[in-house]
């Protein structure tokens, strides 16, 4: 696949202009939304199936938050650079089909795992292909859509966050559980039934086939990208006089960022959310499977696709409202995920100590809709502050940033603190001497006393809970940060509506 130098940007035409039809402008706008849900499917695959893998390998929390967490994010950051300077280069859509392709396989080896350390590697190449995905998409964005639109296609392009949670909800929770008979009997159907026998899977491998099956079909979405979206001109919708300069290093962009304010303040906001959004999407489903014994293919369909969906109005409502509240306040964009964040503290705290049931869907949706508002903001300010010739490698120190605190961290800090938690319940039990979160977390507890059973069963699921309730509260610094933000963001914005 090669990737041709783009287009001079001097051959753009200036004017403030959206990009082609409107018409073809939507189908690329969807393409793009697609691929960004195609990357949340893969990305939390691992979470909507936490369970059996942590049973599979015997994982800790802290041992299944660092496989979902720092290593992902740590090569998810030191590959984002510079794929996205060679986005500010040359062709975008050659680059995200080739990185959709490689993400895609990844995750279906995900499948193929014989230890933690395969698991981990193929993890690892997950992240190396999603860094290549954003940042060319919010640039194609940029010079398809004028500055006066871009808040809301930003705003449906981030749906493919909870877009892509919800399918991989309602797609992998349902495969994880198939039976092992009905998988060995699709493999035989394409010629390969043997092939959990030749691998020693062993039993209970539905989980393998949700990473095959939802990896696979993007190998296909690359090739259709490739050949349906047309690569746009640099700066195309850019207001005239924008400086057009087709190259920006990386000095060049963090130098151009050094004097936005704006862009740092939004990044920790936006990093701090991450930090909660992935520390609570990789546990929510063993917490529930553990307190109320909701299973992953239950829970998937009962909570992951409704909180998803709900999660994705709430990001849709936040680039309309922004796009709508600009002319009167500038900073709304800032300011309004700042009333979201806050709003989703008591909603999610409450929603998780509700038993299972309608009215706790509800409150955990409202809480997940205000937490989503935020995304299309945090696109909107990262691309708005830079010129054109930087957004894709701007877009790109942002999720750099994300990606480290918020991915890197988010896990591992409820998955540590989930441990610690569940040790304590163990102590103030008055089993401290007696069972270790080890012997509490094996697949069967039967041969236990009935007393110490439920201790086991109790501390296993609060650690959890607790944990996930204590980190929502850092959506108050974030909140906080986001404040901040709006009090620049007039003065550092570079496109302004038109």
């Amino acid at each position: 696949m090669a990737i041709a130098p783009a287009a001079p940007a001097g051959e753009a035409p200036a004017g403030g202009q959206s990009y082609r039809s409107p018409a073809y402008r939507g189908y690329v706008l969807l393409s793009l939304t697609l691929v960004y849900t195609l990357n949340f499917i893969d990305r939390n695959l691992l979470g909507v199936i936490a369970q059996p893998i942590i049973a599979e390998f015997g994982l800790s929390d802290t041992e299944f938050a660092f496989l979902n967490g720092f290593p992902f994010a740590l090569f998810y950051a030191l590959m984002g650079i510079p794929i996205a300077m060679a986005a500010d280069r040359y062709n975008r859509v050659a680059i995200m089909a080739l990185c959709i392709a490689i993400w895609s396989l990844m995750t279906a080896l995900c499948g193929f795992a014989s230890s933690f350390v395969f698991l981990l590697i193929a993890r690892v190449g997950v992240a190396i292909g999603e860094a290549g995905g954003t940042p060319p998409s919010n640039s194609i964005i940029a010079d398809y859509f004028k500055p006066k639109s871009r808040a809301n296609a930003l705003g449906i392009f981030a749906m493919g966050v909870t877009i892509g949670g919800a399918l991989a909800s309602g797609f992998g929770g349902p495969i994880a559980q198939l039976t092992d008979e009905t998988v060995v009997n699709f493999f035989a159907s394409v010629g390969v039934g043997d092939i959990h026998e030749q691998l020693g899977w062993g039993e209970n491998f539905g989980w393998r086939f949700a990473f095959i099956a939802l990896g696979l079909p993007g190998l296909v979405i690359a090739l259709i990208l490739f050949l349906t979206v047309k690569e746009p001109p640099r700066g195309f919708s850019d207001p005239p006089g924008v400086q057009r300069v087709q190259k920006a290093s990386i000095i060049e962009t963090l130098k151009e960022l050094g004097s936005k304010p704006t862009f740092w303040t939004m990044a920790v906001g936006a990093s701090l959310v991450a930090l909660v959004g992935y520390g609570l999407f990789s546990f929510q489903a063993p917490m529930m499977q553990r307190v109320h014994g909701i299973g992953p293919g239950d829970f998937a369909l009962r909570y992951g696709v409704p909180l998803a969906l709900m999660s994705a109005v709430g990001t849709f409502a936040g680039g309309f409202l922004s796009e709508k509240l600009s002319s009167k306040s500038p900073s709304a964009a800032a300011w309004l995920p700042a009333v979201g964040l806050l709003l989703a503290i008591p909603l999610y705290i409450w929603g998780f100590y509700m038993e299972p049931g309608t009215p706790q869907l509800l409150v955990w949706g409202a809480g997940a809709a205000a937490h989503y508002s935020y995304l299309g903001a945090q696109y909107t300010i990262g691309q708005g502050v830079v010129s054109q010739r930087s957004r894709a490698t701007a877009i790109a120190v942002l999720l750099v940033i994300i990606a480290l605190i918020g991915n890197g961290l988010g896990p591992q800090i409820v998955g540590s603190l989930s441990d610690m938690l569940m040790r304590m319940q163990i102590e103030a039990a008055g089993m401290g001497d007696t069972l270790t979160n080890a012997v509490c977390r094996a697949r069967d507890l039967s041969a236990l006393p009935p007393d110490q059973q439920a201790i086991c069963t109790t501390a296993y699921g609060e650690g959890v809970r607790q944990s996930m309730a204590a980190t929502v509260l850092f959506f108050i610094p974030a909140a906080a940060f986001y404040l901040i933000a709006s009090l620049t963001l007039k003065k550092d914005m570079v496109a302004k509506p038109v």
